[in-house]
């Protein structure tokens, strides 16, 4: 059973932040000071997610609110839908959607059990969302879905604050792609910096599996100018790049959309990632959480 321990908050009556020891380090939920049910989680001091009970339809961080964008482009207003989540954190993105569309099913792979406990401990899901949290690795997971099951796959694994290799290469997209349904959309943070070799690697990895990709992200990271995350959409049908451009560029946190010619040209010729070539995701540098 995983521990968990309580350190002071930050004044009088405010809530605790809690830690616990799990197998990406050292996990945090540390409050939000404007809203009483709200939480941060931090693996290692790297934010994962944001999680508000009261209200899990509310998004904070940047590429959540982008990967929110895409859940609710990803079939009409309110259809449930099915989805598959590779990564848990907090299980942000399983709750915004369960909210928004009641009676989807869901499945959450997370591979580190400790978290997930201490998750469930502190944030727990309600019974009536129908979602499932698996313990298992995020392409292990892949292999236990039929084909054709998804209408979503959500890609936001992290092993502290860097992707695992097996999880960037064509062969698993090949998998991803298996268990989407004709019409199904796969969506992944993706995190890097200048001069965004691994951004780029992806995104000529997924053109080889998918045949519509679009890609958001801050015109900053675009530019190399900062490390931080990406969205990459991929899907086998045409994508509603309008809609998409208009959400994210009018959001709290405005990004762009790359799509067609120039996602292709901002590739710069980088190959696709395989089984044999892959390699996490890059580190981030000192401060880029500060």
């Amino acid at each position: 059973m995983t521990k968990s321990r309580r350190r002071r908050g930050g004044g009088s009556g405010s809530p605790e932040a809690l830690t616990a020891v799990v197998a990406g380090g050292t996990a945090e939920l540390v409050p939000d000071p404007e809203r009483s049910r709200a939480w941060t989680l931090l693996v290692d001091g790297a934010p994962q997610s944001h999680v508000d009970l009261d209200d899990p339809e509310r998004l904070s961080f940047a590429y959540q609110r982008r990967l929110g964008h895409i859940a609710d482009l990803a079939a009409p207003p309110g259809r449930p839908v099915h989805a598959l989540h590779l990564g848990g954190g907090a299980f942000t993105l399983a709750r915004y959607i369960a909210a928004g569309r009641p009676r989807s099913t869901q499945q959450i792979a997370e591979v580190d059990g400790a978290l997930v406990e201490f998750v469930r401990a502190h944030l727990p899901l309600d019974p009536r969302d129908r979602i499932r949290v698996r313990t298992v690795d995020a392409r292990a997971a892949l292999g236990r879905i039929a084909d054709g099951w998804a209408d979503l796959v959500i890609a936001d694994v992290f092993d502290g604050a860097r992707t695992p290799a097996h999880l960037t290469s064509t062969e698993f997209l090949t998998e991803v792609r298996r268990v989407l349904r004709p019409g199904g959309w796969y969506a992944a943070n993706i995190t890097d910096g200048g001069p965004l070799v691994h951004l780029r690697g992806q995104v000529a990895t997924a053109a080889e599996v998918f045949p519509e990709l679009a890609l958001a992200a801050d015109p900053a990271l675009l530019r190399g100018r900062r490390f931080g995350n990406a969205v990459l959409l991929g899907a086998a049908g045409e994508l509603p790049i309008a809609e998409l451009t208009r959400l994210i560029a009018s959001d709290p946190h405005p990004g762009r959309v790359e799509h067609g010619r120039t996602l292709a040209a901002f590739t710069g010729g980088a190959p696709a990632v395989t089984d044999a070539t892959a390699r996490p995701s890059p580190s981030p540098p000192p401060g880029a959480f500060d």
